[in-house]
């Protein structure tokens, strides 16, 4: 019995530890809106380095990590303009090899999906 409780006990304090608590939770939460993540993006530079046509490997990483510099620098430029769960979400959502490309995708999609729920329903009857 005493063992039971013990083992009980122990359980359940690794749970808690492994359990992000409610303050845990917010202080990611606002590190991910305050400012625009810090990727490495050369793995997926290289990935699509592998691919290309009409350039070599090593000249389509080149050409793809100052692509995704450029992109990094207008998120930021624009990171405050964008609601912060919408940069919440978006970096949330990209968890396998991230690029600044598809963060700026996801921000703009949110800002479009939006903007046409923001917007006043053209008018469908037609005109007599």
């Amino acid at each position: 019995m005493l063992r039971r409780l013990i083992a009980l006990a122990v359980a359940s304090a690794l749970g808690i530890s492994f359990c992000p608590t409610d303050a845990s939770a917010r202080r990611t939460r606002a590190a991910v809106a305050d400012a625009v993540p810090s990727w490495d993006v050369t793995a997926s530079c290289r990935a699509a380095g592998s691919i290309a046509f009409g350039q070599t490997p090593s000249e389509r990483v080149t050409t793809c990590l100052a692509s995704e510099q450029r992109t990094r620098e207008e998120i930021t430029k624009n990171w405050s303009t964008f609601p912060a769960a919408d940069r919440i979400g978006c970096v949330k959502s990209l968890t396998f090899s991230p690029t600044y490309t598809e963060l700026l995708t996801c921000l703009e999609m949110r800002l479009q999906l939006k903007n046409s729920r923001d917007a006043k329903p053209t008018d469908t009857k037609p005109q007599r």
